[in-house]
């Protein structure tokens, strides 16, 4: 529980990356590397089966184990001592054999990152769904399109969701992508898998081979000790998802406005003084996890820059940024999910903020049609004049334009409908929701 950090309360996320989750993926590391050399014939099967059954989080002390990891730098060196003393004494030599701490944090780092990014994707899944749906019913429905804050020309909630959903279908892609290539850490002390040698592996590498099978994560062409690529994807990926995500938040907490009003989170979030608000409070939260996510990944990509065989302090800066961006993302993924399931769409809020320019939203149209009448340098002027002189008087610009001679022969009415400057924002709206 954090009461700093209200958006990953409760996610799921939040259980996968919890500090007995974290605990009993080193306890998994560590017993998959002996079940993976009892599978090869280096460790007896009943070792195996004895480490995996005293691996269990509940039997060991967290707190303890942090006290003690401060005289080796890392959980690993105490939780190998407990651990061994937890199986019976014959198998105690087979627990963390030819390993370094390295491998099994890495690898529990993994572990945990892969649990993560499962919950994580099935609610970016129940967010694509609900933007697909919010995208096809409300396809054809307008509103101003706006830029640097201002009404620019007509646009679709259709394609606003359309692109909602592209994003999280970004996101989604880049972490089955991660997920898929999560891999195992195994090298020993120096990454040259020496000591499985002296343990009796004629082949090493069989043994990483094994080791990823056991644990479910990918095999690596090398120890990644001082190579951080699996981190740093890791870390991109989660910005990024983060980031969109952001953009979600952004849009409906500037459209969910008192003066805007189009559209509105189906719970919004009271207020301790002003009992008449309701706060966007979702996408108040997803906003704040994309203002985190980037700091929390530039530390990941700073630990690249990692010394020797095995780094002092770069591999360590990693642990909890990473645990924390992990939680971060899954909590504001958990948000989307239910920002989106909840969303209200005020199609008629929509329409009316058409009008507010008094038809000016579609002088881009206007500027094209008055050129191939009047010329372009003369449509220009006119229009701009018009415009002026609509917003000042209070009227719509087609009664401005329709006293100017030369004019008579436009369908002013129906160049200034904004609902009729849509341009191909139905066709790509079809064209985003091709996409699977």
């Amino acid at each position: 529980m954090s009461l700093f950090d209200p958006g990953s309360e409760d996610a799921p996320a939040t259980r996968t990356t919890s500090e007995a989750a974290f605990l009993q993926a080193l306890l998994d590391a560590e017993a998959g590397l002996t079940r993976a050399q009892a599978a090869l014939g280096l460790a007896p099967a009943r070792a195996g089966e004895a480490v995996t059954a005293a691996a269990v989080a509940g039997s060991f002390d967290p707190r303890d184990l942090a006290r003690r990891a401060r005289a080796g730098g890392n959980p690993v060196i105490p939780l190998v001592a407990d651990l061994t003393a937890a199986v019976p004494a014959e198998h105690g030599p087979y627990v963390h054999r030819g390993a370094t701490s390295q491998d099994i944090l890495d690898t529990a780092l993994m572990l945990m990152a892969a649990r993560t990014l499962d919950v994580i994707l099935a609610e970016l899944d129940s967010s694509e769904r609900t933007l697909a749906r919010i995208a096809a019913e409300h396809r054809d429905t307008v509103l101003p399109g706006r830029t640097l804050t201002q009404h620019a020309v007509p646009t679709t909630f259709g394609l606003k969701a359309a692109g909602w959903r592209s994003l999280v279908l970004d996101a989604r892609d880049r972490l089955r992508a991660v997920r898929a290539r999560l891999p195992v850490q195994l090298g020993g002390a120096a990454g040259t898998l020496a000591a499985f040698e002296t343990y009796g592996a004629g082949d090493p590498l069989l043994l990483v081979t094994a080791y990823a099978r056991e644990l479910g994560l990918a095999e690596p062409a090398l120890p990644w000790h001082v190579l951080r690529t699996p981190v740093a994807d890791l870390a991109g990926a989660l910005a990024f998802t983060a980031g969109a995500l952001g953009k979600i938040a952004a849009d409906v907490a500037t459209l969910s406005r008192t003066e805007i009003g189009e559209v509105a989170e189906g719970t919004g979030g009271g207020s301790s003084a002003m009992p008449h608000k309701a706060n966007p409070v979702r996408a108040t939260l997803i906003a704040a996890a994309a203002r985190r996510a980037p700091g929390l990944a530039a530390t990941l990509y700073g630990a690249m820059a990692a010394e020797d065989e095995r780094p002092a302090g770069a591999w360590h800066a990693e642990w909890a940024p990473l645990r924390e961006l992990l939680r971060l993302v899954g909590g504001a993924a958990r948000d989307a999910a239910e920002l989106t399931g909840g969303l209200v769409v005020r199609a008629d809020a929509m329409r009316a903020h058409l009008g507010l320019t008094g038809g000016a939203i579609v002088s881009e149209r206007l500027s094209a049609e008055l050129a191939a009448v009047l010329g372009r340098a003369r449509a220009t002027e006119l229009l701009g004049a018009a415009t002026r002189r609509a917003a000042a008087q209070g009227r719509p610009l087609a009664d401005v334009l329709a006293a100017e001679p030369g004019l008579s022969a436009l369908d002013l009415a129906g160049l200034t409908d904004p609902e009729r400057y849509t341009g191909a924002a139905a066709a790509l709206v079809d064209r985003a929701l091709s996409r699977r």
